[in-house]
């Protein structure tokens, strides 16, 4: 059965358009919350109870009321931590040993839009066949239990100290961060009052970008998916690197002392060899879109690689399967499973920072031998309901392009999991082949819809 609402990362869209409105995602919350009680055997006495994170769109606080009536409603107890990164989510809805945790937050999309995620008991994204099952109650009306079964709600006050101490955790305690400056731009999200703070209590001096949120401008011309700001910053104050999340604090992208930025894939691949040398890696999963200039530098390291669907539920369950612990998307999210359940911007930062560390070098030094392919990425917005599999000539202009190419790189179609888009990609040799190939397919896909 297909999914109404859910997405490759949760039910998500616009503000004030289903299913981000207040009513739905009361509903979802009840239904939600019922599918989790009704699915939990609990022992007698003991209250079903979910935690409830978010970023800091100003849409947030609306979102957080309604979900936070749908699962009282459902008789479910609600902790509600305010601002903080998914992962945190994740981290405590485990360690306070909850039914599940709750995420609102479009991560690196505009203010505009927003969105609600779920993780389970033990930190890690809903099985599908829960999603379905939530779907299923959606579309019954909703309920409420009686006045002395209902659900309450309580802030915790400390839950972003718990997860700073759990970041820190992560990094070897032989080790600190003393010596070395950098700029960490948290995207005015939800990292904004966590990631400064983990860096600077391991040592290291902070210069703080993107930590000023008013509601309006998470994403907007700073974090992982616009380092422009961050590059700048990186060179005017001398640091030796800068570090950039998203939104909602599970992506990472670096930039180095010269202000060159360093993508998902480059800092797996450090990763990645910092395990191979302590004879720990058994493998690593990117996806699709992972460069063939990463996969054949793992190759150099004797590892296995295997490519799994663009998203991160997709690498992870991929990586479950083989029982790898090292998998991540070029787009910055990284999972590290000896470290954390889910994908964590700050967590990798802090393997990245520890594999460099270990062998006293630079981030541009510890790339030097990753040699990337030219790759081109053009997005094409789609009507809604168009059907782009069956345009006239987009097969053959495809074919095309991968005869050109001569075996010799790689075209990729894809729709958007999360937005109305049509992704293009092309990856080559020749950065001026790949270019104009990739804007000519997405000309036929412009021309189709004109």
């Amino acid at each position: 059965m297909s999914r109404k609402y859910f997405g490759t990362d949760g039910v998500r869209g616009l503000v004030g358009e289903l299913p981000i409105t207040p009513d739905f995602v009361m509903r979802l919350g009840y239904a939600a919350g019922k599918t989790l009680v009704a699915r939990e055997r609990l022992r007698e006495g003991d209250r079903p109870a979910v935690l409830i994170g978010k970023d800091t769109r100003i849409s947030g606080y609306m979102l957080e009321s309604a979900l936070e009536a749908g699962f009282a409603a459902a008789g479910v107890d609600v902790l509600l931590a305010g601002p903080v990164p998914t992962p945190a989510v994740a981290y405590l809805t485990r360690a306070l040993r909850l039914q599940a945790g709750v995420v609102i937050s479009a991560s690196h999309n505009p203010f505009q839009d927003n969105g609600i995620k779920f993780f389970s008991a033990d930190g890690t994204k809903l099985p599908d066949e829960v999603e379905l099952e939530i779907e299923q109650r959606l579309d019954q009306p909703m309920g409420c239990e009686p006045s002395a079964k209902l659900g309450r709600a309580r802030r915790i006050d400390d839950a972003r100290g718990r997860y700073i101490e759990f970041c820190k955790s992560t990094f070897p305690s032989d080790m600190n961060l003393r010596g070395l400056k950098v700029v960490v731009d948290c995207a005015h999200g939800a990292g904004y009052q966590v990631a400064p703070s983990v860096f600077h209590e391991l040592g290291a001096e902070v210069v703080a970008l993107g930590c000023e949120p008013n509601g309006l401008n998470i994403n907007d011309q700073v974090g992982a998916t616009s380092t422009g700001q961050l590059s700048r910053k990186v060179v005017e104050v001398g640091a030796d690197l800068g570090i950039a999340l998203d939104g909602d604090g599970d992506r990472l992208m670096m930039v180095g002392a010269d202000g060159s930025v360093f993508d998902g894939d480059q800092l797996l691949y450090v990763i990645a060899r910092a395990q191979a040398h302590a004879g720990t890696l058994n493998g690593v999963v990117g996806t699709l879109m992972s460069n063939l200039g990463f996969e054949h530098a793992i190759a150099r390291l004797n590892a296995p690689f295997a490519r799994a669907k663009v998203g991160d539920r997709y690498v992870l369950e991929l990586m479950h399967e083989r029982g790898w612990k090292l998998g991540g998307e070029n787009s910055g999210h990284i999972i590290c499973l000896d470290r954390h359940t889910t994908g964590d911007g700050i967590v990798a930062a802090l393997q990245v920072l520890a594999a460099l560390k270990a062998k006293s070098e630079s981030l541009i030094e510890a790339c030097r031998d990753l040699t990337m392919y030219p790759q081109k990425l053009v997005n094409v917005r789609l009507p809604q309901g168009f059907d782009w599999k069956s345009l006239p000539g987009l097969s053959a202009a495809q074919q095309q392009v991968e005869n050109d190419l001569g075996g010799r790189g790689r075209v990729l179609l894809r729709p958007s999991g999360t937005e109305p888009l049509l992704r293009i990609m092309v990856e080559g040799e020749d950065a001026s082949q790949v270019s104009s190939s990739a804007e000519s397919l997405a000309n036929v896909v412009r021309a189709a819809i004109a």
